[in-house]
């Protein structure tokens, strides 16, 4: 097997599936033997279909809730609440990167911390500038600005042509959460 070169991924677009491939990609690494890490950004308080998963699947796969829930009005937290929990996030991602205990730290909609201006830009890019030269790091989200793209060595964009929504019918368990 030759020598493994780690990855910068990115899932973007404005179509579901983002976290879910990224996911994929972790269950696929964990498959080999891989240690995996989720760390998610945004995703908060509410009890998500994949927080169950690495219970059942036992050591090597991990994923830390981070965030403060959707950055939507209404959802009873302040922007300086969700700017604190993303830069709490962003402190434990890079304490990640540098400890090298992970093959794989997936960043879930840290591409929307960016896009809402919870971290900057400028900060992910110097995140992405410690990976150790075997380390995997996929960022998922909406938006993923050109200088994320140039970086990354994949990129995936997920386009919406059809949602279900659009039918009236609401988000559906195992599917959106």
């Amino acid at each position: 097997m030759s020598e493994t070169k780690g990855l910068i991924l990115v899932f973007t677009g404005n179509g579901k599936g983002k976290t879910t491939a990224a996911l994929g990609m972790g269950l696929r690494a964990w498959g080999q033997g891989m240690k995996v890490l989720v760390l998610q950004f945004i995703k908060g308080g509410w009890k998500y279909g994949e927080l169950n998963a690495p219970a059942r699947l036992g050591p090597g796969f991990e994923i830390r809730q981070l965030g403060e829930g959707f950055t939507r009005v209404g959802n009873g937290k302040s922007l300086e609440e969700h700017r604190a929990a993303a830069r709490a996030a962003l402190n434990e991602a890079e304490k990640e990167v540098a400890a090298g205990n992970f093959d794989l730290i997936i960043l879930d909609e840290i591409l929307y911390a960016l896009k809402f201006g919870l971290i900057s830009l400028e900060e992910v890019l110097a995140l992405l500038d410690k990976k150790l030269p075997r380390l995997h790091i996929a960022l998922t989200g909406r938006d993923a600005p050109p200088e994320i793209i140039d970086r990354a060595d994949l990129v995936t964009e997920m386009k919406e042509i059809k949602h279900h929504y659009q039918k009236g019918i609401k988000a559906q368990r195992g599917i959106e959460f």
